[in-house]
């Protein structure tokens, strides 16, 4: 099995364990992200609040929609990234000792070609997956109506709230939702600034990579071995959180390009492209509106990734270990 695999592998079932224990965020962080009305912005709930009364008002099911089309997307992402990741990476790593041996560099690869390889590497997984998150943000977005039932023995003052969904919202409602609206190309709404985020992951590998790097030098200059887990859980959410402060407004775009568009009403809801986006928010909400939900998002993508690292290390080396021959015999001697 080559190393590009096992990375893809390895990174698809981090990002599948991330998601599943991070996902509630991810939903209350979509809402607020694509949340247009004024009047439910003056009461500012937290993050807390926000899911409690999700839960309250649609129930508990509601923080998991779009689940499994999240976790499909996830795992292709993640398998995508890492193994284009690690191809690229080993063509750098070639590169950079054929420099060596003409008497430039020290042979490792810089910052510069980290940078580029995360951001290839981005660029193919943003083309390849982007229509599943178009439905992921739909489904996660998608809201039942509260209204007051009515009921003719019951006073005004104490009329019953009841959620009132239409039949089902399924992944297959949503796909045929967005072609009907946009046709093939709706599928890849949001693709031009989820390619300029690729900075994102392309800022959080080099860091990842760069403090990975000194942090080793460092445990061998003590004589320890690799790095624990902790220490890669540490590493990456330090390095998913630079990434994400930066980068913050792209995702908020993104999320209002891919959520349902008002087709009639208020026209500041509706959105025909990415420009017109960012000048209708800068109009109507200013800067504020580019950072709706950050602090979820913060939290959210910090412990994804630092969940993420760990367990793709650690499956990582329990594969490399497993496909060694000390490995292989271990196991096979072991007592039943």
């Amino acid at each position: 099995m080559s190393d590009a695999l096992i990375n893809g592998l390895a990174g698809a079932g981090g990002g599948i364990i991330a998601q599943l224990i991070t996902y509630p965020l991810q939903t209350v962080n979509a809402r607020q992200q694509t949340e247009r009305d004024l009047k439910k912005e003056r009461r500012k709930l937290g993050t807390v609040e926000q899911m409690y009364q999700v839960v309250k008002q649609e129930g508990w099911e509601r923080l998991y929609g779009g689940l499994m089309p999240s976790l499909v997307g996830t795992a292709a992402s993640q398998g995508v990234y890492y193994y284009f990741y690690q191809i690229f990476r080993k063509k750098a790593e070639v590169a950079a000792l054929e420099r060596r041996k003409n008497g430039m560099g020290d042979g490792t690869v810089g910052m510069f070609s980290s940078l580029v390889v995360a951001a290839l590497s981005g660029c193919i997984n943003v083309l390849l997956t982007n229509p599943i998150w178009v439905v992921v943000t739909r489904m996660q977005t998608h809201t039942k109506i509260s209204k007051k039932s009515e009921l003719d023995t019951v006073a005004p003052d104490d009329a019953i709230l009841a959620a009132v969904e239409p039949p089902p919202y399924g992944t297959g409602h949503v796909i045929q939702e967005v072609y009907d609206e946009a046709g093939f190309w709706g599928f890849w709404k949001g693709v031009f600034p989820t390619l300029i985020m690729v900075s994102n992951p392309s800022l959080q590998f080099m860091l990842y990579e760069n403090m990975l790097k000194k942090l080793n030098k460092r445990r061998a200059l003590k004589g320890k071995s690799v790095p624990t887990a902790l220490e890669i859980f540490l590493l990456g959410a330090l390095a998913k959180l630079g990434a994400t402060v930066v980068t913050y407004p792209l995702l908020v775009v993104k999320a209002r390009l891919q959520a349902k568009q008002a087709t009639t009403g208020d026209k500041r809801h509706h959105y025909r492209g990415t420009s017109d986006a960012i000048l209708k928010m800068i109009r109507y909400e200013g800067l504020y509106g580019f950072y709706k939900g950050m602090s979820t998002k913060i939290v959210q993508s910090v412990l994804a990734a630092a969940v993420l690292f760990m367990v793709k290390e650690e499956l990582v080396r329990g594969a490399r270990f497993l496909l060694a021959g000390d490995g292989v015999d271990a196991l096979r001697s072991k007592p039943p």
